[in-house]
């Protein structure tokens, strides 16, 4: 029995390491100043950038695309906190993503995977995650968990939030989604692939006026940023369209306080706990 625990234990922790999948920002990130298109199940995150006059004087005047980017890259990195809201796809499956965090490592949001739903909260190197049962039943049988150890952790997991303390298996693959400076770190690392990018109308996205930027890749896929032209030249929009991962992401909330609420304790299960097999 105490092997079967282990295994139901390791699978959870696997299973939601797998549905958090890599971290929206760092997947996108082949494309530094770009990310992927589709709409968006979270709300705000679908809203269309309409086409505006430029702000009078242009923050950009002078500034190729590239430049822009740049800049882009350099502004967003700077950043303290944000949200990010949006779908992207991993492991091939479309990920509906509501995440704040900020630069201690600390996060707080929603996703949505497989018809399922989890929320996902971290902060003093703990992690708690409470996810619906059609979410824990898609990810630990993606895993190849039997039914019957799916049906028992269900059972435990009801209402509750799994705690996953640092060192505990899976930690660190779920302390990576609430790593700030490693998504924004990501942005720049492969310089050479953001070149290239051509300057689109000028839009607004949620009533910010930004410069759109665009690249196109050979097979059809495009990727276009949305840079704010008011204030930091923050990202405030990526897309991709075409491709094979396809998707859209809404950044917003830079620099505010990103506050996370733990759990009470009697509505907490333990991950050490769990691979007992007892629920409290």
């Amino acid at each position: 029995m105490a092997s079967h625990r282990k295994l139901r234990a390791a699978a959870v922790v696997c299973a939601v390491a797998v549905a958090a999948g890599p971290a929206p920002v760092a997947a996108w990130a082949a494309t530094p100043t770009a990310a992927p298109a589709a709409p968006s199940a979270t709300a705000g995150a679908d809203a269309a950038a309409r086409s505006v006059t430029a702000p009078s004087p242009d923050p950009f005047s002078g500034l190729s695309a590239d430049e822009i980017g740049d800049k882009a890259v350099t502004a967003t990195q700077s950043a303290t906190s944000l949200r990010m809201t949006g779908r992207v796809v991993t492991e091939g499956q479309p990920l509906d993503i509501d995440f704040a965090v900020n630069d201690r490592d600390e996060c707080t949001g929603v996703m949505k995977i497989k018809g399922g739903t989890a929320e996902l909260r971290r902060t003093g190197d703990v992690t708690y995650m409470k996810g619906d049962e059609t979410f824990w039943r898609a990810s630990m049988s993606s895993q190849g968990m039997p039914e019957a150890q799916i049906d028992a952790t269900i059972e435990l997991l009801k209402g509750r939030w799994l705690k996953i303390g640092e060192g505990q298996a899976g930690s660190a693959d779920l302390s990576g989604v609430c790593d700030l400076k490693g998504l924004l770190d990501d942005l720049g690392k492969d310089e050479e692939e953001r070149r290239g990018l051509t300057r689109g109308p000028d839009a607004e996205v949620d009533d910010t006026p930004v410069a759109t930027l665009v690249k196109k890749k050979d097979g059809g896929e495009t990727t276009t940023v949305s840079v704010s032209q008011e204030g930091k030249p923050y990202i405030l929009k990526m897309v991709k369209a075409g491709g094979d991962e396809p998707g859209s992401l809404v950044l917003s909330d830079y620099d505010k306080p990103v506050r996370v609420v733990v759990p009470p304790a009697d509505e907490t299960v333990d991950l050490s706990k769990l691979d007992q097999g007892t629920p409290a």
